[in-house]
């Protein structure tokens, strides 16, 4: 067998076991929401632990699934997927995934203590 034979061969092997372990759907929210609730939970500087924790119980997990819901965009490429968050009208890519893993850039802190500043403002 050829040295071209063999690459194509291993080329193919790996874009299958890419399409096969490709994160589903529910993997990327699940990721971006414990990310945004410990993004919530850091830009609440409270002195008491115990009020931020009871105030996530009864309202944090409803606000974040909803912004998860509404905001953030998952693209599936086969191959590979983008995560984006879709804030006044322009998209951020704030994260990716393949072979089974999900990765989320820095540029989420950055977009969120943007959103959390212009929250306080209002």
């Amino acid at each position: 067998m050829s040295k071209t034979r063999i690459f194509a061969l291993v080329l193919i092997g790996i874009m299958i076991g890419a399409i096969l372990t490709n994160p589903k759907k529910e993997e990327f929210e699940s990721a971006v929401k414990d990310k945004a609730k410990s993004l919530l939970k850091s830009q609440l500087k409270y002195e008491n632990q115990d009020a931020i924790e009871l105030g996530m119980a009864l309202f944090g997990d409803r606000v974040v699934q909803e912004f998860v819901q509404n905001n953030v965009i998952i693209e599936n490429y086969y191959l590979f997927s983008l995560v984006k968050i879709r804030w006044q009208g322009e998209d951020t890519p704030i994260g990716g995934g393949a072979f089974t893993k999900v990765w989320l850039s820095p540029e989420i802190d950055k977009k969120a203590d943007e959103i959390v500043g212009l929250l306080k403002n209002l």
